[in-house]
């Protein structure tokens, strides 16, 4: 595992903005990762971009221990040298077994503002199509992100009684709080997690006549929210840039759908907008904004899930639209999340058993040609002792007796070869990768010695 490296950022040690500074768009991933890439010198590299998380995994291009990368990834990522410690100030960094920790804590959502959230996973997948499109991922981070989504996978079963929402889930309280004339969500809508009970606002509230709620962008967020509005009966308009998305989204929870462009030109009547697009520029500017305001009912309230921000607050601010962003609702969830954490022990645990499983085996395989050549060796070694003994004082030995002894030969150099193996195993396994190392080149060394020596001693 030594050759794994996290780099980036997220809500745990930096604000939104810190993160929107370093987010790349979608679009542009693909045309940054080859350039990252050779930058790292690293033989394969993903980019994890998400609401409140930009990182880059990466695994070294000749197998030597990652390093700290935080120079080259700030610079590859903002455009820019960073200033004197301000690499290390803003970005974390994991390398070896604590990066592939980092990851499986990631895709399990344990690392999320809303602990145990699974839109994580989704976003994770996405990240790992993009890097296999660029062809910058191989056969190391196809199995590392692999392992990580089969564990996000085991975490659901784990979970399965441990209600765990996510930012999407607090997003679509704060818009049926915003429909029910409320500010503030009632003990009933937002349940104790890890109960297992959910609001259950169409039961008590009755949403008929509202004006539609706007999702603009396609996500793993915004489809989170469709279905849970759509739960409640709230009528729903799907907005995007391409139509195959939008209409796809919007067939599955029975909502309309309008293209970008549309629906800034002439924004029909809503109650409320949730926004999570990429692209970095913003998707409304205060005179869309100002014209949405004027075609409602009522001011609607505004979910930002963009990170940089798809609505500017100053924006909305002066067009009079109440703004719900990344900051917001990380501090919201963050009131709940140690209490989700102690529930989710169980997840944690099933991490730390499969993290001792994939470096025994991580390790055994590393080093399995070179432990081949080792025994190849101990065998030569003998085979070269019977034959010199064989044309010498053993000559006089006939076929049979000559087979007998080289199989003798062989069976012991293969028993002998077993407990330096079965060590060396071990070591890679709990001893550092220089200890190894230093093991075999002393083994080369002495065949450099025995070779020069002619085999007289």
């Amino acid at each position: 595992m030594h050759q794994i490296g996290v780099v980036g950022l997220s809500y745990r040690h930096a604000g939104v903005d810190d993160v929107a500074r370093f987010a790349v768009p979608r679009a542009e991933v693909p045309a940054r990762l080859p350039a990252l890439r050779a930058l790292l010198k690293a033989s394969e590299i993903l980019y994890v971009g998400t609401c409140n998380r930009v990182e880059v995994l990466y695994s070294t291009e000749d197998g030597s221990p990652a390093g700290d990368s935080r120079q080259e990834v700030f610079r590859i990522l903002t455009g820019r040298e960073p200033g004197p410690g301000e690499a290390a100030r803003i970005l974390r960094a994991w390398t070896g077994e604590a990066a592939v920790e980092h990851l499986f804590l990631v895709a399990c959502g344990l690392d999320s503002a809303q602990a145990g959230e699974h839109e994580i996973a989704a976003q994770l997948r996405g990240a790992w199509e993009d890097s296999r499109a660029a062809h910058t991922c191989g056969p190391v981070l196809d199995r590392l992100v692999g392992e990580a989504l089969a564990m996000a996978r085991r975490m659901r079963r784990l979970a399965a009684g441990v209600h765990a929402p996510s930012l999407a889930d607090l997003a679509a309280d704060r818009v049926l709080q915003h429909l029910d004339g409320r500010s503030e969500p009632t003990p009933r809508e937002i349940a104790p997690i890890g109960t297992g009970e959910r609001a259950a606002p169409n039961e008590t509230r009755n949403f008929a006549g509202t004006p539609p709620v706007a999702l603009l962008g396609v996500s793993p967020m915004t489809r989170r929210c469709a279905v849970l509005l759509h739960e409640s009966k709230i009528p729903l308009i799907i907005v995007n840039r391409t139509p195959q998305a939008a209409s796809e989204l919007a067939a599955s929870v029975g909502a309309e759908w309008l293209p970008l462009a549309e629906f800034r030109l002439q924004p029909p009547a809503v109650s409320a907008l949730m926004l999570a697009a990429g692209g970095g520029a913003p998707l409304l500017g205060a005179a869309e904004l100002a014209h949405i305001k004027t075609r409602a009912t009522r001011v609607p309230l505004l979910v930002d899930f963009g990170v940089p921000p798809n609505v500017d607050p100053d924006a909305a601010r002066r067009a009079g639209i109440s703004r719900v962003g990344m900051h917001d609702l990380i501090e919201l969830a963050q009131g709940r999340r140690l209490a989700q954490l102690m529930r989710l022990a169980p997840v944690r645990a099933a991490i730390d058993e499969r993290l001792t499983r994939l470096r025994t085996e991580l390790a055994v395989r590393a080093i399995g040609p070179r432990l081949a050549g080792l025994r190849a060796a101990f065998e030569q070694i003998a085979a070269a002792e019977v034959a010199r003994a064989l044309n010498g004082q053993l000559r006089t030995l006939d076929a049979h007796e000559r087979a007998q002894l080289e199989r003798l030969a062989a069976t012991l150099a293969h028993r002998l070869a077993h407990l330096p193996l079965a060590g060396l195993r071990a070591a890679a396994v709990h001893a550092s990768s220089d200890a190894v190392e230093a093991f075999f080149d002393g083994a080369r060394s002495r065949d450099a010695v025995d070779a020069a020596d002619g085999g007289k001693t």
